[in-house]
């Protein structure tokens, strides 16, 4: 089965409106397993999925990392960065970091922004 997440840009109303949503669907019976990452604007969103975090994501979703040093090590890239790039994806939700490893828990993201 496919891990999916969507990522947003949107209001806390916007976010509030698919939470309601969720809710009521379960109440009905139906099995809700989305998973939303919302960003406040779309420099925000850029920011956390810039080029060199992405890359750092697909790494990572291909073989997750015992620990960021590895992970630095693997790309070739600064130890500092490094830990940067993962602190902002596993604050964002798209990395999940247990036991000083890394891991990325989707396998699909998709992106979203209303006009």
């Amino acid at each position: 089965m496919t891990k999916r997440v969507k990522v947003h840009v949107g209001t806390l109303e916007e976010m509030g409106r698919r939470f309601v949503s969720a809710w009521h669907r379960l109440e009905g019976g139906e099995k809700v397993r989305e998973r939303h990452v919302t960003f406040p604007d779309l420099s925000a969103m850029l920011n956390a999925l810039s080029p060199k975090r992405l890359e750092l994501l697909r790494d990572v979703h291909r073989q997750p990392a015992p620990s960021v040093k590895a992970l630095a090590e693997r790309l070739g890239r600064d130890y500092k960065r490094v830990h940067e790039d993962v602190e902002t994806l596993a604050a964002s939700g798209l990395l999940r970091r247990e036991d000083g490893g890394v891991s990325a828990p989707y396998d699909l993201i998709t992106a979203e922004m209303r006009l």
